[in-house]
């Protein structure tokens, strides 16, 4: 069973860092792209970061110098370090990941997980 397992997030003061992590398990061949998605309360879910082939790298101009996504290949986990955070930023963070395994193509949804920027 292939699947997006996540982690980090919870509560930061503004200003603070968080750093999340989002691993790939299961009988995977590769992964083609992989990204960060937030939805904050009464909006729609909206993508953050993504990164391509390990290098190609978009980000969302809301988080644009503060958010660095980032992945280990060797261990197909994506991670996201968000600094210098700010209230705004507080959403249910998830990860997404299309990759392709023997027999088919995939595209999966971590969990999520709340992300609070508060004092």
């Amino acid at each position: 069973q292939v699947q997006l397992v996540e982690a980090g997030g919870g509560l930061v003061q503004p200003g603070g860092a968080l750093r999340r992590s989002c691993a790939a398990s299961g009988n995977i061949c590769s992964i083609d792209r992989m990204a960060w998605y937030r939805q904050a309360p009464g909006k729609e879910r909206e993508v953050v970061a993504s990164i391509i082939g390990g290098r190609s790298t978009y980000y969302s101009e809301s988080v644009k110098g503060r958010f660095t996504i980032s992945r280990d290949s060797a261990n197909n986990t994506l991670y996201l370090q968000m600094n210098s955070l700010k209230p705004e930023d507080t959403a249910v963070y998830y990860c997404k990941a299309a990759l392709r395994t023997l027999v088919r193509y995939l595209e999966l949804w971590g969990q999520g997980t709340l992300v609070t920027v508060s004092t």
